[in-house]
């Protein structure tokens, strides 16, 4: 069979997107106010509700991942939807600021200036295949950018078409029904599709989560266009997890048990996996470890295309010089014809080694670990140092660490703040919480820009960008800056005289 496209196939589909694109960039979605916007994204929430049997059911089939999991994804999926529809009615996610007119200002007659923040334009979202729902069609990136008024074009995962129509029918008949004006949402599928929205200039951001490679592809795209967009990527991470001497006397069958639950969870196909462990040398836990991994039985990975890639990448890691194969993991065929794997764990010897094999500082993406033993702490911060930037790094330590600890620990923490966006202790950085304070994010290759998070309701000033009226006339200001405060927004005042805590004092 012939896999050259049709002409006329390739001019529908260009003239189908072209309809979408037209649609959003059209939309006055970004005109409608918080409130309604926050009723509009609750009704969707709703609706997600109302058919989650369906919706379940179809991921289950497409995915293979267990019921319970997609269920308790489907609630955070809705959850974060009704999460931004309170920040909405809050209101202070504008960070609406007034500095009125001052002539006695400090460095002179001061201007009327009001600052808020405005939706940056239609929205390029790419789900991603390991999360169904929170990431994909209703997720946090299609939540975040609608709340903040964007019109969004969702490119749809292959490893779940169904599912994908499914979310999108249920997104688009909510908006609808909630009064949100044409294009205010739409899906569209295939590799060129999600290519040619990034390069029109009707789009005015993207966000995606999935590997270096697509990711870094799109983000050059993006970065290379006539009028450059920004692009917040989730790309990769190692997110590696350190365990010092006093936490594994304290408490080493815990850890164990906690680090093989959270690197195999999901079949390691998770973007916080923690795929480095550090120990201090002479540690019994590799051998406990392993003894664990043996246990954990095969779990189906999301796609053939991700089955293959880790399928060749586990196969030249465990054949690196020095490296000892603790735990090699086995690939078993699965009903839907997409191989269900067990983990496999290295041991790389002493922690140095990892500046050498770099290729075990790059993410596997599947049920695979590698651990290494540092004899001192100079050993431990340069590997930590040469570890690229990852979205957490994990810290076990003692309860109540002696002095030389705390001092070693203060280091390795400013180290962690440094390369990652997240510092977990005591725990494992699987299983991310949807809250205000959260922070997803990290420096590349962990995302594309680090200064923002694509989970909690801060992932919203995204797609925002601040604007400042200066003495403008009291009806040509948006409603949110004007002294009526019809919205009811929260607001900072600056009054006239407040400048003089900046004055040096008279003498």
């Amino acid at each position: 069979m012939s896999t050259t496209p049709n002409p006329t196939e390739t001019e529908e589909a260009q003239e189908q997107l072209d309809r979408v694109l037209s649609a959003a960039a059209d939309c006055t979605w970004s005109q409608t106010s918080p409130h309604t916007r926050a009723d509009a994204l609750a009704a969707v929430a709703d609706a997600l509700d109302a058919r989650s049997d369906a919706l379940v059911r179809e991921a289950l089939r497409e995915t293979g991942l267990p019921e319970a999991r997609l269920t308790g994804e489907l609630t955070r999926t809705t959850v974060q939807l009704r999460m931004f529809a309170e920040e909405l009615r809050d209101g202070s996610y504008l960070r609406i600021a007034l500095d009125r007119a001052d002539p006695d200002f400090a460095l002179g007659a001061r201007p009327d200036l009001r600052r808020w923040l405005i939706p940056v334009g239609p929205v390029l979202v790419y789900a991603a295949s390991n999360f169904p729902f929170a990431f994909s069609v209703a997720g946090g990136d299609t939540a975040s950018a609608l709340a903040a008024g964007c019109p969004v074009v969702l490119k749809a995962h292959p490893g779940h078409p169904e599912t994908s129509r499914l979310t999108a029918e249920t997104v688009l008949t909510a908006l609808r029904e909630s009064g949100a004006p044409e294009g205010t949402f739409a899906l569209i599928t295939g590799r060129q599709a999600g290519v040619s929205a990034l390069r029109d200039p009707r789009v005015a951001a993207g966000a995606f989560t999935g590997s270096v490679t697509g990711g870094r592809a799109l983000f050059d795209i993006a970065s290379s266009r006539p009028d450059p967009i920004p692009f917040f990527g989730e790309l990769g991470s190692i997110n590696p997890a350190v365990v010092t001497a006093g936490a594994e006397r304290e408490s080493a069958e815990q850890i164990a048990a906690g680090f093989v639950g959270s690197f195999t969870l999901g079949a390691g196909q998770f973007c916080t996996k923690p795929g480095i462990l550090l120990l201090p040398s002479g540690s019994e836990l590799p051998k406990r470890i392993a003894e664990l991994a043996r246990d954990v039985p095969a779990a189906r990975m999301l796609t053939s295309a991700i089955a293959e890639r880790y399928r060749e990448t586990t196969a030249q890691l465990c054949e690196l010089d020095g490296v000892e194969v603790l735990v090699r993991g086995t690939e078993e065929p699965d009903p839907s014809g997409v191989a269900r794997v067990s983990p496999t764990v290295l041991h790389a010897g002493g922690a140095s080694e990892l500046l050498t094999e770099t290729a075990l500082l790059e993410e596997n993406f599947g049920p695979f670990a590698v651990i290494a033993e540092y004899s001192s702490d100079e050993e431990l911060r340069s590997v930590l140092a040469a570890v690229p930037g990852s979205l957490t790094v994990t810290v076990h330590a003692a309860d109540d660490p002696g002095p030389d600890e705390r001092r070693s620990l203060r280091d390795l923490v400013a180290l962690a703040a440094a390369g990652s966006g997240r510092i977990v202790f005591g725990q494992w950085p699987t299983g991310v919480a949807v809250t205000p304070a959260q922070q997803h994010g990290g420096p590349y290759p962990a995302t594309t820009a680090a200064s923002t998070t694509s989970v909690g309701t801060a992932a919203i000033d995204r797609f925002l960008r601040p604007v400042t009226y200066q003495n403008a006339p009291e009806f040509l200001l948006p409603e949110a800056l004007r002294e009526s405060n019809p919205l009811g927004l929260p607001r900072s005042t600056h009054q006239p005289g407040a400048s003089q805590r900046w004055t040096a004092p008279q003498q």
